[in-house]
């Protein structure tokens, strides 16, 4: 697996984890965080991820793919 598509896998893990939080977690009461706002984060992570990946998969030269 070259760096791009772990990139593409890595950000889409982290966007659903995030998705996931965000969706279903809002009703947790934790004391120092609130889960929803961490889901926001990672699927910001994620998005920035996923489009890391992407830019190396297109920069990545044709006869090393």
């Amino acid at each position: 697996m070259n760096r791009a598509s772990g990139n593409l896998l890595t950000g889409a893990a982290v966007l659903v984890a995030g998705l996931g939080l965000w969706l279903f977690a809002g009703g947790a009461d934790l004391p120092l965080v609130t889960p929803a706002k961490v889901g926001v984060v990672m699927m910001c992570a994620g998005g920035a991820e996923l489009l890391l990946g992407l830019y190396r998969a297109a920069r990545t030269p044709a006869g090393s793919r």
